[in-house]
């Protein structure tokens, strides 16, 4: 910039400047320990699903993505305080959640499913869980459904940041169940080496009181212009055939649901 023009344009040029550039670039939170929605990759980059499709999004909106990395029960607290524009970490739609943020669309969805060693079984009423210990991360829908439904009968909800630190305990025999998304528990645990020796348990879980309306990506209350923005980038997605390029990636079924 010639700066032999006056001070004061000079000035509102460079405000202006950065202005446009704050507007293109849009913070989004996500944790990084869900695979396979969102992981790190050994030299430390993000990746997974979620990811894949936020760029994409991104892209569609002509805005940068800044990924915010924080453990899950940070991330709408981070939102509230303007840390970041918006949440995209596989966050069920709840009418609890609605109670702090707003939504866009949903952009996949999925069930609430127990997981236990091979031949166990909660009951159908939960009571063979009864003195058993189980695993949910903290603040998710499935933490709220087992305090509401489960701790009652007497099992013993324990809480973890991640997901990951369940499974390690449940394989450790400190856990006699853990609770989460199915496609998340099945790729992330039961596919894998580690998860050799145990198996959904029980019916998928799907009260929508509890686990919504599917999953979509959460934005400061009264930001409709920005979910907004959002939604019609997800549609443009979806008919252009990139959504399912990035769904085949991870998943060899339709994780948008009907």
């Amino acid at each position: 910039m010639n700066c032999k023009l006056s001070v004061l344009l000079c000035t509102s040029l460079i405000a202006l400047s950065s202005a446009v550039g704050a507007a293109e670039t849009l913070r989004i939170g996500i944790e990084t320990a869900y695979p396979p929605f969102a992981s790190k990759s050994a030299s430390g980059e993000i990746q997974g699903f979620d990811y894949d499709i936020g760029n994409a999004l991104c892209a569609q909106m002509q805005m940068k993505c800044q990924w915010v990395v924080q453990e899950f029960d940070g991330l709408i607290p981070a939102l509230k305080v303007k840390k970041v524009d918006a949440v995209l970490s596989s966050l069920s739609i709840t009418d609890e959640r609605r109670k702090s943020v707003d939504f866009t669309d949903r952009y996949y969805q999925s069930a609430s499913r127990l997981v236990m060693r091979l031949g166990a079984t909660p009951g159908n009423d939960y009571s063979q869980l009864s003195g058993k210990r189980l695993g949910v991360q903290r603040a998710s829908t499935h933490d709220r459904f087992a305090s509401d439904r489960l701790a009652p009968v007497g099992v013993d909800i324990v809480r973890y940041a991640s997901l990951n630190e369940a499974y390690l305990d449940l394989i450790a025999g400190r856990l006699d169940a853990v609770q989460g998304d199915d496609v998340a528990v099945q790729l992330g645990f039961l596919d894998t080496e580690s998860g050799k020796g145990f198996a959904f348990a029980g019916e998928p879980l799907r009260d929508p009181a509890y686990f919504g309306e599917g999953v979509g990506i959460a934005v400061r209350k009264g930001n409709q212009p920005l979910a907004a923005q959002f939604n019609k980038a997800i549609a443009a997605i979806r008919a252009s055939g990139e959504y399912t390029t990035i769904q085949n990636r991870y998943f060899s079924f339709d994780v948008y649901g009907h």
